[in-house]
Formats: structure tokens, sequence, C-alpha cells
């Protein structure tokens, strides 16, 4: 039986330490991300405790490797935060998914939560949250787990880097779409899901074809949105 809204917002100890258990397989191999980081931050002429405060402060992968490329005597500082700016957006969008149960707690604990949030965590929360489990803990407390990890990787990267200088070349930048494919499979299954996965992956191609880059996150998500919105209309 799906419990009330107002009982999935629960945020305890044992909750987040549940969390932070079920993300730290997935987030070994962010280590190996955080890693790659490190060394090509090293290589750019970063301090190591600029990298490591990067790291602790903005916990965002392809922003502080986009933000890499951006870096020189002559920083184009509004250049740099449009580009973290685009590709973050999704978060605005995770954040409105997550907001019915996020509006129980108090501003604080609620906006301290989403400091947290990235896809793993996210995916993991919203399933649990739609088998009428709280998912809160897994938010925070995966989201923990990614954070320290990102944090330790990057520091590895920083002294032993050279090791692995190219996760990709290792499949290893494949793990964290495939554990998002886990999740989306692991849902709800039927014709009005696929219809709104359908639309929401043609119009992310299409974004990534024709659109600027790191668009596609943001159209498909929208499209999808909207896209469940109708069909959920439709059913009524």
């Amino acid at each position: 039986m799906v419990k009330a809204t107002t009982e999935l917002h629960q945020l305890d100890r044992s909750l987040v330490w549940s969390g932070f258990k079920q993300l730290a397989p997935i987030s070994l191999f962010v280590i190996v991300f955080g890693a790659a980081f490190g060394l090509a931050a090293a290589q750019v002429g970063l301090s190591d405790s600029t990298i490591i405060g990067m790291s602790t402060l903005v916990f965002a992968g392809a922003s502080q490797f986009a933000v890499l490329d951006l870096w020189g005597t002559q920083m184009p500082l509004f250049t740099m935060m449009l580009t973290v700016f685009a590709i973050n957006a999704r978060h605005l969008l995770m954040g409105a998914t997550l907001y019915p149960w996020l509006r129980h707690l108090p501003a604080p604990q609620r906006y301290g939560v989403m400091l947290t949030a990235s896809d793993a965590n996210w995916a993991m929360s919203m399933q649990a949250f739609s088998r009428g489990e709280p998912g809160l803990g897994l938010l925070l407390g995966g989201g923990l787990a990614l954070w320290s990890f990102w944090i330790v990787g990057t520091w590895l990267g920083i002294h032993f880097g050279n090791a692995i200088s190219d996760p990709a070349s290792l499949g290893l930048d494949m793990v964290m779409g495939c554990f998002l494919l886990a999740m989306v499979v692991g849902g709800e299954r039927n014709l009005r899901m696929l219809v709104i996965w359908s639309i929401a992956a043609i119009a992310s191609l299409l974004a990534y074809w024709y659109l600027p880059e790191n668009s596609h996150v943001v159209v498909g998500a929208l499209a999808g949105g909207m896209a469940g919105m109708i069909r959920g209309g439709k059913q009524r």
C-alpha cells in the first residue's frame, strides 16, 4: 500500500546511512572520474588546495571539466558562469520533481539536502517515492557518498592521476549512463511510459544535434514532462 505523501518526507540518520550504503558501490566509479579531474586540473596549473576546494564546493564533474577549458590568465567570468549554469540546468527540474516531499522540510534542511543532489541519487530517490517509500534519505545519504568519493578521487588524481588519465578508454564513462538506464527500466512499464520516454529521447536527440551544447538534457526533460502531463490529462 502506498503511503501518504506526508509520510514520504521522513529524513533521519538511519535513512541517510541506508542511502549512503546503497550508493556506495556506484560511488566507487566516481573515484576514477574524480582522479581524472584532479590530474587535468593539476596539468592546467591549479594549486592542490584550489582543486580540492573546487571539488568540495562545486561537486559537479561536467562543469568542473568545462571550466578547465576556460581557465587562464584572463578568465571570462561571465562565460564560465553561463557554461556552468547550462550544464547544471537540469537541477532546476530535479528540484521541481522533488518539491512535493522537500516542501515539508525546514528551508535550511531542504536546501542542504539539495546541495548533494546529482543524477544517480536523484534517480534512486524518485524510484523510492514511486514505490511509496521515503526517498530523501537516499537523496542525502547517496549524495554524501558520491560527494565524498568525488573528493577522494580528486585527491588521488592530484598525486597519482597518471595511473588512469583517460577513464573512457576503459569504458568507465558508460557506468553512470548504464546505471541511470537501469533505473528507468526498473520503473513503471506500460504504454504511457513508453510514449513519454520515446518523446523525451527524440527531443533530446534533436536538441543534441541542432541546439547549443548541453541543452539536450533540459529539452528532453521538458518534452518528457509535457508529454506526461498531456497523457495524464487524457487518462482522467
